[in-house]
């Protein structure tokens, strides 16, 4: 197989451009936005470096189209990393993602989750250290409003939101921690319930 052509440092920059603006925007940035964010004296610089990607390879020019940029990926690239919330201590009643939720955006590699997660949700208390999961860590959850007995799933009760193992019996809805300290939560149809994702991996905080 031939090898790719090699990039120059400026067009590597550009091609992770486009790529941070697909994840965040889903859409590829303009040439006049391309030119602004590198300082370019015009769009035509842009279309320059466009250009010399395209008979790279490395990206598709579609004609007459303001934003008509393709990322090519070859076989063996690593996917586009993604742009996730990370979302902090959730008021009682508010939405998972509101504003005042979301304490900041991280950019991660996908390969680290075994699905796409929706956003980073911040860890607290230790119910759940049984399984590695601490105070501080990032939880990766896809939203979902489903799971089967065994799934980690982060659920609302009563306004308050949890992250537990979930079980559903002949009696009802059972959410188990992974610490003999604490007791399970048995969901009997008085508060209301309900899930808001599953677990689809883990990443210490590291600061984040």
């Amino acid at each position: 197989m031939r090898d790719a052509p090699k990039l120059t440092t400026r067009q590597q920059q550009i091609l992770q451009f486009i790529a941070q603006r697909l994840e965040s925007n889903g859409a590829p940035p303009t040439r006049a936005e391309i030119a602004g964010h590198f300082g370019f004296k015009s769009a035509n610089a842009a279309e320059e470096h466009l250009r010399a990607l395209a008979r790279k390879g490395a990206i598709e020019l579609r004609s007459g189209a303001a934003r008509g940029i393709r990322l090519h990926h070859a076989a063996g690239d690593a996917p586009p990393m993604l742009t996730l919330p990370i979302v902090g201590r959730v008021a009682a009643g508010a939405p998972i993602l509101a504003q005042e939720c979301v304490e900041s955006q991280v950019r991660v590699d996908p390969t680290l989750f075994s699905q796409p997660p929706d956003y980073l949700l911040r860890v607290r208390g230790l119910s759940m250290s049984g399984i590695g999961i601490l105070e501080g860590d990032l939880l990766a959850v896809r939203r979902a409003r489903e799971a089967h007995n065994g799934q980690i799933v982060v659920a609302r009760i009563g306004g308050e939101v949890t992250v537990k193992r979930f079980r559903r019996t002949r009696q009802g809805i059972e959410l188990h921690p992974e610490n003999p300290d604490f007791r399970p939560i048995i969901v009997d149809g008085s508060e209301d319930f309900a899930i808001e994702g599953l677990a689809v991996g883990l990443l210490r905080c590291g600061g984040l």
